[in-house]
């Protein structure tokens, strides 16, 4: 086969690289250490801060030769996923859905917690997708701007829906057409990860914080309010606020919203840009207001109930993780199987009152509200129809683009 050499990381992208390994949703102290203390479950993904990788796109999965499918006689699927994302038994000794998984259909899963973080993880498979060969991963769970490229290089295989039943008729509305995968012919989310305004009304004498106008504008939050260090997720919000739509904003669009949020740092109205640590300032009050993370939220009103957030009428960002069958998996259909599995409402609430995350499954609430009803009524994990018609996806990037967007915001928070 020949050798691409792979084109170097800009120093923009390896900066927002390091950020999201160092404390953003990349993080891989997100999903254990936070949980374990009590101050937020939210992590993931991390930015889209691979450049074009110098590997020509293979031939898409769905329009060439599927790999031979060993499911029906290799009764097996292997999982790969994130850490602190799948439920556990009060004794930590099983995965009750797993284990019930196997037991109805016979079908053994090696479930294994090795997705650190999306460039790490790509990092790993990338060699092996490129030469054709079999990663040993049946399924595996990245997010959307991973999954984006994976498919776009024809290193995902095409799912069949007749073995989606359920996924294909419960999926939830806001997630069935994103731009790097229209109709989920590649992949079906796992959990969406949305980005809202949270303050401590304390903090603000009582009053409701409820737009990056006000977080950028209002007198009385000087020098109390905190921006994401992720670039999809400040600038998105940002993009909302100023009336255009991250889905298909233009250059200028983009360039807007950094002078916006600029002037708030001129200012000192913006205090800083976080990673997962606005978490104990927001707390303690010394950030009144921020852009947030809603798994943080929802820990963080366990233990202090001056916590609140609030949906912008503008709108907020959605982002996801997501399911997707590598090029090569020797058990696609056991593992499509095992993806229809977690979109029955049953499952799809076990897993979700486990995770707290916003669940994909649409009709999950009566299934929920058996195990607990004040997460049923959590909008932050079922989000209702005026919630979900406000959210919005920050759209897709080219490597220039990327690497222009990154130089940009980098400047911006002082990176």
């Amino acid at each position: 086969m020949e050798q691409y050499e792979p084109e170097r990381l800009s120093a923009p992208q390896l900066a927002a690289m390091r950020r999201s390994l160092k404390d953003g949703r990349g993080a891989l102290t997100r999903r254990s250490l936070l949980r374990a203390s009590g101050t937020g479950a939210l992590a993931l993904g991390g930015l889209g801060v691979l450049s074009a990788c110098g590997i020509p796109p293979a031939a898409r999965a769905g329009d060439a030769s599927a790999s031979d499918d060993h499911s029906a006689a290799e009764k097996q699927v292997n999982f790969s996923n994130w850490t602190e994302y799948m439920d556990v038994s009060e004794d930590e000794k099983s995965r009750p859905t797993l284990d019930a998984f196997t037991k109805r259909s016979g079908i053994e899963v090696k479930y294994t917690e090795d997705i650190n973080d999306n460039v790490e993880f790509f990092g790993k498979i990338k060699p092996q997708l490129a030469a054709g060969q079999d990663t040993g991963r049946d399924l595996i769970i990245v997010t959307d701007w991973l999954a984006a490229r994976i498919i776009r290089l024809g290193w995902a295989q095409k799912l069949d829906h007749a073995n989606l039943p359920h996924a294909f008729a419960n999926l939830s509305a806001q997630f069935r057409r994103p731009d790097w995968d229209p109709g989920r012919a590649y992949s079906y989310p796992w959990t969406g990860i949305p980005t809202v305004i949270a303050y401590n009304e304390k903090a603000t004498g009582g009053r409701k914080v409820d737009s990056v106008t006000q977080l950028l504008d209002d007198p009385r939050l000087k020098g109390k309010v905190s921006f994401l260090s992720e670039m999809r997720d400040s600038v998105g919000m940002t993009l909302l606020d100023m009336g255009k739509d991250p889905g298909s904003f233009t250059d200028a669009d983009f360039d807007a919203a950094i002078g916006r949020m600029q002037k708030g740092v001129d200012t000192k109205q913006i205090r800083r840009f976080t990673g997962n640590d606005y978490t104990a300032d927001l707390s303690k009050g010394d950030i009144a207001a921020c852009v947030a993370w809603a798994g943080d939220i929802i820990q963080l009103q366990a233990d202090n109930p001056a916590i609140k957030f609030s949906i912008p009428s503008a709108g907020y960002i959605t982002s996801s993780d997501n399911m997707l069958v590598p090029a090569g998996a020797r058990h696609k259909t056991n593992a499509e199987k095992l993806m229809d599995y977690y979109y029955e409402l049953p499952v799809a609430a076990q897993l979700a009152a486990y995770i707290n995350y916003v669940c994909p499954v649409d009709g999950v609430a009566g299934e929920l509200a058996k195990i607990d009803e004040s997460m049923a009524s959590n909008t932050l994990i079922l989000p209702d129809k005026a919630m979900a018609a406000k959210s919005r996806a920050f759209r897709s990037l080219e490597p220039d683009e990327e690497t222009a967007y990154e130089e940009k915001f980098a400047k911006l928070i002082g990176a």
